[in-house]
């Protein structure tokens, strides 16, 4: 009843309520029992009753219900005493959760407001007050965002009151006094309130990791505090999708904030207040979309006055203050933020709980900071009265339910119109629902299908121009509709369209010549239509659209949509009239729209019939506008529209590459040369005669259309000429044309003035034009000859260009790449006669110097002061996004009427000439000045234009705003000669973009090759390889991606973010390729530590960007360009710089180690579509492998400090990532075994595995699980059937040819089994199983014709007996018994390999010293099998040592063959039957004595060892007794100054003796025994208790033994 529509119903309710109170609480009573009075109002004491007395009741308009219900709560809020204290909580209870809508009626100076602000009081000096302590400071807190000033400063003493009594007070900020409090009365009345809104996205855009790993930084106390907030404010953005709170929640995102706030409010807060405002921000956001941690946190008093005291540090800082204020709404608000809690019927669906709503009545009460949703602008209880029949019986309301009913008794729009167009009508209802003809006619229009068809069917019917044209231009409004309404996507009349036959009803007006004006009237208006038509659906063209128009205009004559372009005579003669010339224009302007919105609809188009036609039509096109180009009627030829028209129309029609090959009766050529003609002829008439366009009435469009022309057409004739000889075409007459030799003067002079023009567009466009042009000799040679009436020539004009700081950087750009081209041609360091190229030329005319070539270079460069600029340009390089700035206060005295956007108006702001780029040059230095063209100040429409009157920051890059369109800067123009502008001026802003610095690295890379010594003293010197590095950032790159791929909605137009990558990705390319010249040229540039280490970092994050869910291709391969070129940086850092960068690049790989591997992972997958990123990928790999495994060897005898993660290691040892280590390791092989021979991945592939191979035991398990051993094997038997066929074809050598594919692929076979094979047992028995052996043997015959194979075949032999006595023992094997198949290969019955080698080693001496010493390791590998030695016994291979030969004469050293023997035999020696084949050679013995006398460095004491060996045999020991020789050499050994010989000698006698009586007989001989006794004595003195080492304690007990033995009886 309180809420009954009825006014007069709602008005009987509150007076009987208010009369109740009174009857129950009135003073009256005071006499009674207050029990038996107070029940009769329990009735009002509920929450949702009182509600709606204050958030409605109170706001009614009548004044008899909210005067009511102010003073029913009056009576309430003052009638404590008449109630007992049951109904008083009662009261209080239920009052409790509608305080937040009662609070905002506080007043000091009414009743009911002041009975509010008693709520907030304490009422005694123990605090106690009518509410809970929480629940009344949180009223306190609320009074805060009142709208009465009077209640916000009350509020204020009553929390001042509050935080002096807290505890711990004292050591809080801020402290709490009157100058403090006095500030903030207004503290959260903002002025920008936050908007309260979240992202519910179905999917997930970044990864759950990501966020735990930008969490992590966030609280990490060992980052830097600038990095924490920075990773604070991603996650703040990350945390607008409310699927993303549960990570953060989980990792208790709450209580690491709280606690930073606590921090903040103490004593040393300063340190950490750049977390808070992020902090708030996530906070806000977190509890925003959480109810229940909103309940949970609003009961934590501590928390409030936590917030308060952080709102009171910040006072001065709008955001930290908004952001509280945001939190004290979520917070204080929360009880009345849930509509379900006061509905009548709560729904069985609970709300979203992302949606935070406050009753409309909060809003009109109090003062926000925040925007947030509103419920209950009308109470929940009220019911909704049926209409009266007055109402009913309204025109609008009738004629609304009249199509209602119809729309719903048909079930929709389609069945009601066919029912209309049926015959046969039925009569179902009463005829007031009948619909009328102005209904009908709505329902027509309105619905598409059926409109269309309407405009279609008139266009038929129609029997005069007026209806036709009234029809399509009804068909342009559908599509206009369509446009307004789907934005995104095709509308119901572009689907209409594709089903309806309208194609027939247009034809015949597009296939005739119009007649009259009404004919063209007519025509303009159906190719508008398709105009519109074809714009609306480019993204989704219909292939059977453009068809149906290409094969319109394609047809043989008449052909009128492509005959109305030219104008005939006839025409030509009726221009006389103006309404028929108006018409004719509109026309042509309606075709030539018609044709480029055409041209731009092919870029997605893949129908081979369609394209076939485009191209066709491309050329026919490129005709038709030739000849709108070369009409030289005077009144058509100066219409500068139509002239515009024709040259936009060239400029798109020439952007495709072969526009002018698919005609087949004019060659291409023939047809660019008329372009160029034509174009050239518009470029000299209008431009060039007429001294630019400072006295030119030529438009800019036409400028700017005819030089893209030409950009483009220098392309095409690039492409369709066989030769250079074109170049030729391009030059024109110099001078006037009444010049008596202007005939025999060739050359490019027209295209400078276009240099200095004032439009940027066109000093880009023309810039890039000669950039075009000096890709070839001629054209440098003939652009160098047009210029040398210039002061300075080609050279000092384009540097100047390059230099100037006024300049745009698009134009710099393109000037730095004509220095490049010019670069490219070799120069001479002298002058050369009748040398085509001679570079720069400089003539002092002081000294009379002149030079030429080289020396002059690096004048010229010295004279501008060329790097200091260039240092310059890289401090002030901007890298944000390019965009309009709206507040136009930078530009000053600029007129408002000025459009910054107006491209098609004449110049509008002219710039003060800059000071900066000329004050270090005299008169006489090389400039472009006085090619400038002059122009006249007078006009108050031309003011200075100065974007920043302070001069630059040096040490930092500059963050402007860029005032450029799409990718174009707005720049100055060339800076007029006037005698006015000679005062200084303040300095102006330098704009340089990373495009700019991308050329310049490229420039600098040209100069690196032309003059690198030069040039690097000059990188060192200006330090810009620093500056340079500096700019790559990857943290940006990574930023911008991530709003690539979240696509948020207060994200940037999608256009510029990508603009932005694909700048920066370029720039980080062309410094790489710098980089890499810098360290082929001089590796220092780079080698320093904190530049590596930056360096290295920044390449290594770019590499590891996660773009999967980037969309757009172009930028997709933007990326694999420069992950390629990075790859290749990484890879000639290692090779140039190994030492210095090994330890960063594995430092930074190991950090992002997971996404280095996906990386790897993506790279190698794009062998087929992206070879060059998966040849510098593994290329990387490989080296990074092998240059780790150099480092291992060089340091494996050193103890050092650095514990730095190794590859191997990663690859190995970690377990987290071994899902995507095996991926990598597949994905190689794949890419290794899906590659021809012939391919030359197949060979990096192979060179990648080789690395991966012999460094990571995981790789090698991977491998074997592969079938990577068995599918080696099998390719070896492949290749060796296939040489066998080779040799069967007559006049064929297989091995003749070193660059036989199958003797490559066996050489890589072999090195994969080794590598495979490497100290992994398991391999090895694969490879014992698949019969490696056999198939070697088989091989043998052709390694023994290649050296590199025997080699490779030898070392992978080395590897596979190496600790593996079943595969020794293989190598004793007939070959019948092996592998019985391929026996007939292999020769005698009963031969094996192991015979093979030692015929191969009996050759003495061998050719190549590699494979003989290949040959002996293997040997010793075998000669520890003791089925190897039998064969080796049984072979008298032994015998061949006695015929080697000792030094003669000076020499005392031992051949190389004489140490391999050596070695071969000591490990012989180690087995007792190895032992008994050195003694049973007569000779042995003696010939090892001898060779002890000599000096090796491999093995110097092998002899020693031999013996050594022999003497622990008890057997051996009567023979060495009996050889007094070899006692002698023991003997003297211990009197060596080498340690090792003397423990050799003392172990070796002490064996001898052992056990051995006999022996201490002849080892008593006193001069032996003296040398023991002296030995012992030495070894006591010389080895201390701090010396004592396992080999110095072991030589001491052998002395010991035998001291002792020799001195027993």
């Amino acid at each position: 009843m309180l809420s009954h529509p009825l006014l007069q119903v709602k008005v009987k309710t509150y007076h009987c309520c208010l009369e109740i109170i009174k009857e129950c609480l009135g003073v009256h009573n005071v006499s009674q029992p207050v029990s038996s009075l107070c029940n009769g109002i329990h009735f009002l004491l509920h929450p949702k009753v009182l509600y709606e007395i204050c958030a409605f009741g109170m706001q009614e308009p009548k004044n008899e219900v909210n005067a009511a219900a102010k003073a029913i709560l009056t009576y309430l809020l003052q009638g404590r005493l008449m109630m007992t204290a049951l109904t008083w909580n009662k009261f209080i209870e239920a009052l409790c959760p509608v305080i937040p809508v009662l609070q905002g009626y506080a007043d000091t100076e009414d009743p009911l407001g002041n009975c509010v602000l008693l709520l907030s009081k304490a009422s005694s000096e123990a605090g106690e007050g009518i509410l809970p302590c929480t629940t009344r400071l949180k009223s306190i807190l609320r009074l805060l965002l009142v709208r009465k000033p009077s209640v916000r400063a009350l509020a204020l003493k009553l929390l001042a009151c509050y935080l002096t009594r807290e505890e711990g007070a004292g050591t809080k900020r801020p402290s709490i006094d009157a100058r403090v409090l006095s500030r903030v009365t207004n503290l959260f009345i903002v002025k920008k309130p936050i908007e309260l809104k979240l992202d519910d996205r179905k999917e997930l855009i970044i990864k759950l990791e990501t966020v735990e790993k930008v969490y992590e930084i966030f609280i990490s106390d060992d980052i830097d505090l600038v990095l924490r907030k920075s990773a604070a404010e991603q996650l703040a953005v990350i945390m607008q999708d409310i699927k993303m709170h549960a990570v953060v929640k989980k990792l208790c995102l709450i209580d690491k904030i709280i606690e930073y706030l606590n921090e903040c409010v103490g004593q040393d807060g300063e340190v950490i207040e750049c977390l808070i405002q992020p902090s708030l921000t996530l906070l806000r956001k977190v509890l925003c979309a959480d109810p229940v941690l909103r309940v949970s946190l609003s009961q934590q008093s501590s928390l409030l006055t936590l917030l308060l005291r952080v709102s009171l540090i910040f006072h001065e800082d709008c955001t930290v203050v908004t952001e509280v204020g945001a939190l004290f709404c979520l917070l204080l608000f929360d009880e009345v933020s849930r509509m379900d809690m006061w509905s009548d019927s709560p729904s069985s669906k609970p709300s979203s709980p992302s949606i935070f709503s406050l009753p409309v009545s909060v809003f009109r009460r109090y003062h926000l900071p925040v925007h947030a949703l509103g419920h209950h602008a009308v109470s929940p209880y009220s019911m909704v009265l049926p209409l009266s029949a007055d109402c009913l019986a309204l025109k609008p309301v009738s004629d609304m339910l009249r199509m209602a009913w119809n729309l719903s008794w048909y079930h929709g729009s389609d069945n009601l119109l066919k029912q209309m167009n049926s015959e046969t009508k039925i009569h179902e209802f009463l005829d007031t629902l009948k619909l009328s003809t102005e209904d009908t006619l709505t329902l027509r229009m309105t619905h598409t299908a059926s409109g269309l068809k309407d405009c279609l069917h008139s266009i038929v019917q129609a029997a005069a121009h007026r209806e036709a044209r009234a029809a399509v231009t009804r068909m342009s409004f559908y599509l206009l509709n369509d446009r307004l309404s789907f934005k995104d996507g095709t509308g119901p009349c572009g689907i209409t369209l594709k089903s309806l036959s309208w194609h027939t009803t247009l034809n015949r007006f597009l296939q005739v010549l119009p007649a009259c004006t009404e004919d063209e009237k007519l025509l303009i208006d159906i190719i508008h239509f398709l105009n519109k038509l074809l714009k609306e659906q480019r993204k989704s063209v219909s292939t059977e659209l453009l068809n149906w128009l290409l094969e319109l205009l394609l047809r043989h004559s008449p052909n009128p949509l492509f005959d109305l372009l030219v104008l005939t005579e006839s025409q030509s003669r009726e221009e006389a009239d103006t309404i028929r010339t108006a018409v004719r224009q509109q026309l042509q302007k309606e075709l030539m729209a018609l044709f480029n919105t055409l041209l731009l609809s092919f870029g997605e188009v893949a129908d081979r019939k369609c394209l076939e036609l485009f191209y066709v039509f491309q050329t026919q096109l490129a005709l038709k506008l030739l000849q709108c180009l070369r009409v030289t009627d005077a009144p058509h030829f100066y219409g500068l529209p139509s002239l515009e028209r024709t040259l936009r129309g060239m400029a798109h029609l020439t952007a495709f590459p072969g526009w002018s090959s698919h005609s087949p009766l004019t060659k291409p050529l023939e047809i660019c040369v008329k372009y160029l003609s034509g174009l050239l002829e518009v470029i000299t008439s209008f431009y060039v005669e007429r001294g630019g366009n400072a006295m030119s009435f030529m438009g800019k469009g036409v400028t700017k259309s005819t030089v893209l022309c030409l950009l483009h057409l220098s392309h095409e004739m690039m492409v369709q000429a066989q030769s250079s000889e074109w170049m030729s075409l391009w030059f024109l007459p110099l001078g006037s044309q009444g010049e008596e030799h202007a005939h025999t003067q060739q050359g490019l002079a027209w295209l400078i003035p276009l240099w200095v023009d004032r439009d940027p567009e066109v000093r880009f466009t023309s810039l890039g034009l000669g950039s075009a042009l000096t890709t070839l000799e001629a054209g440098c040679v003939a652009l160098a000859s047009s210029c040398q009436n210039i002061s300075g020539g080609l050279w000092g004009t384009v540097v100047n260009i390059l230099l100037d700081q006024s300049e745009c950087s698009m134009v710099r750009r393109e000037a730095a790449f004509i220095l490049q081209n010019l670069l490219v041609i070799p120069m001479p360091s002298v002058i050369i006669k009748d040398y085509t190229w001679q570079g720069p030329c400089v003539h002092d005319e002081d000294s009379g110097l002149s030079l030429t070539g080289k020396p002059a270079l690096q004048a010229l460069l010295y004279h501008c002061h060329f790097y200091e600029h260039l240092s310059q340009m890289v401090k002030h390089c901007y890298l944000g996004r390019y965009t309009f700035d709206l507040n136009c206060s930078a530009f000053h005295g600029t007129s408002e009427g000025n459009d910054l956007n107006g491209l098609d108006d004449s110049f509008k702001f002219w710039r003060a000439p800059s000071r900066t780029s000329n004050q270090d040059q005299d008169p006489s230095s090389l400039s472009t000045s006085e090619t400038t063209v002059a122009a006249s100040l007078g006009s108050a429409e031309f003011q200075p234009l100065v974007l920043c009157a302070a001069p630059l920051p040096e040490a930092s890059h500059d963050q402007f705003v860029a005032q450029v369109a799409g990718q174009h800067e707005t720049a100055s123009p060339r800076p007029p000669q006037d005698s006015s502008l000679s005062a200084p001026l303040p300095r102006q802003c330098v704009f340089v973009t990373p495009p700019l610095l991308s050329a310049v690295c490229s420039l600098l890379d040209s100069l690196l090759a032309t003059t690198p010594g030069d040039t690097a003293d000059a990188l060192r010197q200006a330090r810009l390889m620093e500056l340079l590095c500096g700019i790559a950032d990857a943290a940006l790159l990574e930023t911008r991606v991530r709003e690539l791929q979240a696509l948020l909605p207060a994200s940037p137009p999608l256009e510029h973010t990508q603009a932005q990558v694909s700048f920066l990705l370029e720039y980080l390319s062309s410094l790489s390729r710098l980089l890499q010249s810098c360290l082929l040229v001089d590796p220092d540039l780079l080698v320093q530590d904190e530049l590596l280490k930056s360096l290295i970092t920044n390449v290594i994050r770019v590499l590891t960007i996660y773009i999967k869910d980037v969309l757009d291709a172009e930028l997709i391969s933007a990326f694999y360009q420069t992950w390629t070129h990075l790859f290749n940086l990484l890879a000639t850092l290692l090779r140039k710089a190994g030492p210095a960068s090994l330890p960063f690049i594995t430092m930074g790989l190991a950090r992002h180690w997971a996404a280095v591997i996906d990386t790897f992972c993506t790279c190698v997958g794009l062998s087929a579509t992206c070879p060059p990123l998966c040849t510098a990928s593994l290329q990387f790999l490989s080296i990074l492998l092998t240059e780790e495994a150099k480092r291992h060897l060089q340091d494996k005898d050193k103890t050092s400090l650095c514990h730095s993660p190794t590859l191997a290691s990663l690859l190995d040892k970690t377990q987290e990532n071994q899902a995507s280590v095996e991926r990598l390791n597949e994905v190689i092989l794949q890419c290794y075994e899906g590659k021809s021979p012939k391919d030359t991945l197949r060979r990096v592939a192979a060179n990648a595995l080789l690395s991966l191979l012999a460094v990571s035991r995981r790789a090698q398990k991977l491998a074997l699980r592969a079938s990577l051993v068995d599918g080696c094997i099998e390719q070896m038997k492949h290749i060796h059937a296939q040489l066998n066929l080779d040799c069967l074809r007559p006049g064929k050598a297989a091995l003749k040819r070193k660059d036989d594919g199958f003797i490559k692929e066996l050489s890589i076979a072999m090195q994969l089994l080794r590598n495979c094979l490497y100290q992994n047992e398991e391999c090895k028995e694969a490879a014992l199983e698949a019969h490696l052996v056999p198939v070697l043997h088989s091989l043998w015959p052709w390694l023994l014709m290649d050296d590199s194979l025997m080699q490779v075949a030898l070392q992978l032999l080395c590897v596979y007996t190496a600790n593996f006595p079943s595969g020794c023992s293989s190598l004793c094997w007939s070959s019948y018994g092996q592998h019985p198949a391929q026996a007939a290969h292999r020769g005698a019955a009963g031969s094996s390999l192991m015979l093979c080698i030692l015929k191969l080693a009996s050759q003495v001496p061998l050719e190549n010293a590699a494979v003989q010493q290949m040959v002996f390791m293997f040997l010793s590998n075998l000669a520890l099998s003791h089925d190897c030695k039998g064969v080796i016994q049984k072979n008298n291979f032994l015998q061949n040592f006695l015929s080697l030969t000792l030094p003669k004469g000076g020499n005392k050293h031992l051949s190389n063959l004489t140490v391999l023997w050596l070695k071969l035999l000591l490990n012989i020696s180690f087995g007792e039957d190895g032992q008994q084949m050195i003694l049973r050679l007569d000779g042995c013995l003696d010939l090892l004595t001898e060779m002890s006398r000599y000096k090796h460095k491999s093995s110097p004491y092998a002899p020693l060892l031999i013996f050594h060996n022999i003497c622990f045999s008890p057997a051996n020991k009567p023979k060495i007794l009996a050889n007094e020789k070899i006692i002698s050499v023991l003997a003297a050994c211990l009197e060596s100054e080498n340690q090792n010989a003397q423990r050799i000698g003392a172990a070796a006698l002490w064996a001898l003796i052992h056990n051995y009586q006999k022996a201490k007989t002849t080892l008593k001989n006193p001069s032996i025994k003296r040398r023991v006794d002296e030995a012992y004595s030495i070894a006591k003195k010389t080895f201390s208790d701090s010396e004592e080492t396992p080999l110095n304690t072991y030589y001491l007990k052998c002395l010991e033994n035998l001291v002792q033995q020799l001195n027993s009886s």
